[in-house]
């Protein structure tokens, strides 16, 4: 009975749509976020790598200038690093 229904509307049908609509634009949807998810993992793994070891940089020229002492800077770094 459905399928007599929706037969008559030929190739503007519910089917037809739906599957282009449900196939193909959210296949592409799909991809899409997967690849800006995986951009954006490497991206932000990346920048919190670099801000720690420019932490860690900071951390030892203040050890060199003598602005903290040995208990201060392993205490820092021990933070840093977890």
């Amino acid at each position: 009975m459905m399928n007599g229904l929706y037969n008559g509307y030929g190739d503007w049908g519910v089917g037809n749509m739906m599957g282009w609509f449900g196939g193909g634009i959210m296949m592409v949807a799909f991809w899409v976020a997967i690849i800006y998810f995986i951009v954006w993992l490497v991206r932000s793994n990346k920048t919190n790598e670099v801000d720690n070891k420019r932490a860690i940089d900071i951390l030892k020229e203040r050890y060199a200038k003598g602005e903290i002492d040995k208990k201060e800077f392993e205490e820092k770094k021990k933070d840093l690093s977890s």
